[in-house]
Parts: structure tokens; sequence; C-alpha cells
């Protein structure tokens, strides 16, 4: 069961351990705000991940064309 835990070789224990001195560090009104940013980062990835795929379909698509 310890096994299905792990995440990347973390085990549960550690990862509290890490979230406990992130709470420790931050303070509980800054979390939220963190996380927000990250969200916002993880959001803007992903709509240039996928601008990306849609030049290289447009651009296979032209020399299909030619």
């Amino acid at each position: 069961m310890c096994e299905s835990l792990l995440l990347f070789g973390i085990g549960m224990q550690e990862i509290l351990v890490i979230a406990l001195i992130i709470l420790l560090l931050f303070g509980g009104k800054k979390i939220p705000e963190l996380m927000k940013g990250l969200g916002k980062g993880v959001k803007s990835f992903k709509e240039g991940m996928n601008e990306v795929t849609d030049l290289t379909k447009d651009e296979k698509e032209e020399k299909k064309d030619e």
C-alpha cells in the first residue's frame, strides 16, 4: 500500500513535511495567492502549447496543398 502513495519517489510523510514547511514560510493567507498564480501559469503554458500544435498543423496542411 505504501508504494501507491509514492509520487516521484516521495512518500506521504515527506509530502506532509514539505507542506508544513511551505505553510510556515508563507503563511495561510499567501498560499491561495501562490496557487492562483501557479494555476494561471499552467493555463498560460497549456494555451501556448495549443498554439504551437495549431501552427504546426497549419504548416503541414500548407505543405500538402503545394
